[in-house]
């Protein structure tokens, strides 16, 4: 059964971000996955790879190998990427989000339907009829 959904690549798992990468996309991919700034992450590594050389080199090469480069594909558009960054930097800010959107089209619903239902819309119906 191939659909869109089950084609889609999954957005919450960590990718190497080749378009905004300085060496091969770990720390961009990292910073994306995490919702850290970007500048702020290579900022870091690379502190750390003073004392640490050896293990911080080790260890981005191990990245690099293991972690799959992003698909072209992963998001549809800035907005959609906007988002699964917020939704991963605070998942209950983005889930309340949605929450309240939802709650939102419920009372519209819920007016649109008593609309629906009352005489003054069967009254406005035939008198156009």
């Amino acid at each position: 059964m191939n659909n869109r959904y089950t084609e889609r690549p999954n957005r919450n798992r960590l990718y190497r971000d080749k378009d905004r990468a300085m060496i091969a996309g770990v720390c961009s991919g990292l910073a994306d996955w995490t919702g850290v700034n970007r500048v702020a992450l290579r900022l870091i590594i690379v502190l750390l790879a003073i004392p640490f050389t050896a293990v911080m080199v080790i260890g981005y090469l191990v990245m690099w190998i293991l972690i799959p480069k992003r698909p072209r594909n992963l998001y549809r558009d800035e907005n959609e990427e906007a988002f699964w960054q917020e939704v991963r930097r605070a998942p209950k800010d983005g889930v309340g989000q949605l929450n309240r959107r939802f709650r939102e089209l419920d009372d519209r619903l819920q007016r649109m339907e008593a609309w629906l239902t009352s005489s003054e819309y069967r009254i406005d119906r035939e008198l156009r009829d």
